[in-house]
C-alpha cells in the first residue's frame, strides 16, 4: 500500500551504500574485521567488556541463555507483553516460562513485584525486556535477583542507545541482547548483538554461535589457525560482513535518530493531550530510546475499526504486542494464565507511526486522522 505516513522508515542513503561495495571489493563475506570493528564500537558505545556479533536477537536470546545454563528443569520470568521470540528462545533450551504481568497501563514494562510472585524452588532467571526502549526497573530486577541468586538477561531488541541511572541497557544483567531488524533503531535487516562483562559467558557464547568451534574461518585465512576442535555442541549463528558494514554506520546515526525519536514522540504526547488516548510511559526513569510510540484507546472504542479507519486515511498503524500467552500454541502449553493489566493493555494498544525521517507536519497528519477516526 502507498501509506501516506508509514508505521517505520529506514534512514539509509549513500554512506550505507558505500560500506556494502567496499564489503564487496575487499571480497570477504563471512565474520571477518568489519564484524570485529562493529563489535568493538557496540560495546564502547554502552560500555559492555564484550560485544558478539549473532544472526539476529532470538540467536541473542536462546545462546545467552544456554550460556548460563539454562536447561529442561529450570524457569524463567518473562513478560507476556513482548514479541513471541522473548519466550520462544527459553523453550528452545527445554526450560519452562512464567509469566509475569506489567506495572500498568501507565509503564508496560514487567512488574518488579509480579516477578517476586512468580519465583519458585525452580526459578533460573529473570528476562525483562525493555518494551519500546523504555527502561525496566532494573535497579529493582537486579535486586530481586540478587536475594535468590537468579540470571538476569536483558532483551534490549528496542533499546540501543537507552539507559539507566548514567548505565546503558543491556548491560545490568549477566547479558544483553539487542535486535538490528528493518524497523530497529539501528538496522542491518537481519541481526543483533550480544554483550556481556562476564569474561566466562562471552567464552561460551563464542563457541555457541559457531558450531561449538575453536577457531573461525576467518582465523585460518588470517593464517592464525591451520585447524580447529569442536567442544561442545553449537549452532550457525554468525553475521556477515554486509550487515556488520551497514551496523557500523548505522551505529553512527544512533544518537542523532533517538534524539529526533524523542522530539516526535513529545509532540505526539502533547498534540493528543484532549484526545482522550492514553500514553504509556509519560514519567518513564532514565533515557528511552523511544523505538516504538504506543497509545492506548478509550476503552469504549472498536480497535479494528480505528485501525481500519487509518488505513483508510494511509496512515500506518500496528498492536505491540497480542500477549504470548494468549497464542494458541503458548494456551495449550500453560492453561489458564492471567494477566489482567497485560491484557487491558494489549486490548487497547495502537502504535502510531515513529521514525527519525518523520517530520512535525507528518506527525499533525497522524494525529489529524486519529481525531477523524475516532469521530
Amino acid at each position: 500500500m502507498d501509506w501516506r505516513v508509514p508505521l517505520a522508515d529506514l534512514d539509509y542513503g549513500e554512506e550505507e551504500e558505500q560500506a556494502v561495495l567496499d564489503v564487496l571489493g575487499r571480497r570477504w563475506l563471512t565474520m571477518g574485521s568489519v564484524t570485529q570493528e562493529f563489535e568493538e564500537r557496540f560495546a564502547e558505545l554502552i560500555g559492555a567488556k564484550h560485544a558478539l556479533t549473532v544472526t539476529n536477537a532470538t540467536a541473542a536470546l536462546h545462546v545467552a541463555c544456554l550460556a548460563l545454563g539454562i536447561g529442561p528443569g529450570d524457569e524463567v520470568i518473562v513478560p507476556s507483553l513482548t514479541f513471541v521470540a522473548t519466550a520462544n528462545a527459553v523453550l528452545y533450551t527445554g526450560a519452562r516460562v512464567r509469566f509475569a504481568d506489567i506495572n500498568g497501563l501507565d509503564d508496560f514494562n514487567i512488574s518488579p513485584a509480579e516477578i517476586e510472585k512468580c519465583i519458585t524452588p525452580a526459578t533460573k532467571a529473570i528476562l525483562p525486556m525493555h518494551y519500546g526502549g523504555y527502561p525496566c526497573r532494573m535497579e529493582e530486577i537486579c535486586a530481586i535477583a540478587s536475594r535468590h541468586n537468579l540470571y538476569v538477561i536483558e532483551d534490549a531488541a528496542h533499546a540501543p542507545g537507552a539507559a539507566l541511572g548514567g548505565r546503558s541497557l543491556g548491560t545490568w544483567g549477566n547479558a544483553g541482547c539487542f535486535s538490528f531488524f528493518s524497523n530497529k533503531n539501528l538496522s542491518t535487516g537481519e541481526g543483533g548483538m550480544l554483550v556481556t562483562s562476564d569474561d566466562r559467558v562471552a567464552e561460551r557464547l563464542k563457541l555457541l554461535r559457531s558450531h561449538g568451534m575453536t577457531s573461525l574461518t576467518w582465523d585460518r585465512h588470517q593464517g592464525h589457525a591451520y585447524t580447529y576442535d569442536v567442544v561442545e555442541l553449537g549452532y550457525n549463528y554468525r553475521i556477515d560482513e554486509i550487515r556488520s558494514a551497514l551496523g557500523l554506520v548505522q551505529l553512527e546515526k544512533l544518537k542523532a535518530n533517538n534524539e529526533r525519536r524523542r522530539e516526535i514522540t513529545e509532540q505526539y504526547r502533547s498534540s493528543l493531550a484532549d484526545t482522550g488516548v492514553e500514553v504509556p510511559f509519560v514519567n518513564s526513569p532514565g533515557e528511552s530510546a523511544y523505538h516504538l510510540f504506543p497509545a492506548l484507546l478509550p476503552a469504549d472504542v472498536d480497535r479494528r475499526a480505528f485501525i481500519d479507519q487509518m488505513r483508510a486515511r494511509r496512515i500506518q498503524t500496528s498492536i505491540h504486542y497480542p500477549p504470548i500467552h494468549h497464542f494458541q500454541y503458548y494456551m495449550d502449553r500453560y492453561p489458564g494464565v492471567h494477566l489482567p493489566l497485560t491484557e487491558e493493555a494489549s486490548r487497547r494498544e495502537v502504535t502510531l507511526p515513529l521514525y527519525p525521517g518523520m517530520g512535525f507536519e507528518d506527525v499533525a497528519v497522524v494525529v489529524g486522522a486519529l481525531y477523524e477516526a475516532l469521530e
